[in-house]
């Protein structure tokens, strides 16, 4: 990888390699996950925070053999089926490792393993079978015929075993010769040949068992589970009206009639429901998106629930906590977070609502600022239903406005604004008549002393 992180660090659709072989495993729900790390333990520890795994250490590199030996005495003398799975194959789908357990276990398998056939087999190592269709063993890309390098279906890295089987198998793999490393695939080729069932299941999608050795590899794999993503959300009944450059997230759901236009990124869980148009440059994480709502161009959203029919943009911030109900209206430049903005309401304009509930049918102008924070604590803004907030008006929290009540445009509110009252804080206007005659006319007499004193 030529890179300072962990392979099983690096990243590919929002996540990492690890996260996404965790996240297909997860649906599973295995008895114990064991993981096997090696160099860079700490960085890999911490990333596997929360999860619920057991560490293992493989001091030294000794192979995939050697790792699954040193994993396997951790789980136990335990019965039933027992899933190998590498960490660098990213694009693995839940349902197909539910298949091989299935396959597995209903056959009274020793073995089921996951092939799958790519344009070009590469570096892979090759499924040979008998006459019969039986498989063999696993030839390793340094270790086959000019026959079996023509063999288009090669090893997924995905095992399901029989407990016991595996025992036997590792019992019996050999560490190689020079490296030293045992191989994992080599238990392909003894159980077959102890007759104890040994099946390989061949992925739907040839993409899913693609694995990250090089950077290549891992472009590679992120184009192709972008391409997925956007055929997911097209078969759900999606327009996705660029699909080039629209990115979708792994736990990103899309309703029919939703219409995403170029350069959309959706992340995190994220829901777009039926009808919903986001326009371009916007990016949203961790949000809920109602049916009908329309999100403008250059928006971030993140953490935030809009409510059905609401307008959002364009270049609007939403931050955590910002709820929109129905048919709301937030505008160009306006910023919420940590906010409640009930049916109806408009905040169309340059404007600030931070720590705030804004009553239904309220109007805030444009410039108008929550002020919510002392330097210490964060204080609340509560608007009543139905107040109009003039422009550049300033709320000092913590502060009430009633229901009903009107905000002079440029006033700072400092105390609360009673039931249908009219708060103002303005200095008296002053008018000087002739001002700018005479302030023409005396910068005209001071140029002229200067000039005559040359």
């Amino acid at each position: 990888m030529r890179s300072s992180i962990p392979k099983v660090l690096h990243r590919v659709g929002g996540r990492s390699l690890l996260e996404a072989v965790f996240d297909a495993a997860a649906s599973l729900s295995p008895v114990r996950t064991v993981v096997v790390v090696g160099e860079e333990r700490e960085r890999l520890e911490a990333a596997l925070a929360g999860r619920g795994a057991v560490l293992v250490v493989q001091e030294a590199p000794l192979g995939t053999g050697d790792a699954a030996r040193r994993a396997l005495s951790v789980l136990g003398e335990g019965d039933g089926p027992v899933l190998v799975l590498s960490g660098d194959t990213p694009l693995l789908r839940p349902e197909t490792l539910a298949s091989l357990i299935e396959r597995q276990t209903r056959g009274g398998l020793a073995l089921a393993l996951l092939s799958f056939r790519p344009p070009d087999p590469g570096d892979f190592g090759r499924i040979v079978r008998d006459s019969r269709g039986r498989v063999l063993r696993v030839a390793g890309a340094k270790n086959t015929s000019a026959r079996e390098r023509g063999i288009g279906e090669v090893n997924g890295g995905a095992y399901c075993f029989e407990a016991g089987a595996l025992r036997r198998a590792l019992s019996r793999v050999e560490p190689d010769a020079v490296s030293g490393e045992s191989d994992l695939s080599d238990a392909v080729e003894i159980l077959a040949r102890s007759g104890g069932g040994v099946e390989a299941v061949v992925a739907e999608d040839w993409r899913e068992a693609w694995g990250v050795n090089t950077r290549r590899d891992l472009a590679a794999a992120e184009e192709m589970e972008h391409r997925r993503r956007i055929e997911r959300a097209l078969d759900a009944g999606a327009t996705v009206v660029d699909p080039a450059t629209t990115r979708l997230g792994p736990r990103v759901r899309v309703e029919p009639d939703a219409i995403l236009h170029p350069f959309v990124s959706l992340e995190g869980d994220t829901t777009v429901g039926s009808g919903v148009e986001v326009l371009p440059f916007t990016r949203i994480v961790d949000s809920t998106l109602a049916p009908g709502a329309v999100v403008g161009p250059h928006c971030e959203l993140d953490g935030a629930r809009i409510g059905a029919r609401s307008r959002v943009g364009p270049f609007a911030r939403l931050r955590p906590g910002s709820v929109l109900e129905e048919d709301v209206r937030v505008g160009n430049f306006v910023e919420t977070k940590n906010t409640v903005l009930h049916d109806g309401v408009k905040a169309q304009h340059l404007s600030y609502l931070g720590d705030a509930e804004v009553g239904a049918r309220s109007n805030i102008g444009a410039g108008v600022i929550t002020c919510n924070y002392d330097g210490a604590t964060k204080h609340r803004t509560s608007i009543g239903e139905g107040v109009f907030v003039g422009s550049d008006a300033q709320l000092v929290a913590p502060v009430t406005i009633g229901r009903g009540a009107y905000v002079g445009a440029g006033a700072t509110i400092t105390e609360d604004v009673p039931e249908g009252a009219l708060a103002l804080s303005r200095v008296a206007q002053t008018n000087v008549e002739g001002w700018v005659e005479k302030r023409r006319q005396k910068a005209g007499r001071i140029a002229g002393a200067r000039g005559h004193g040359k």
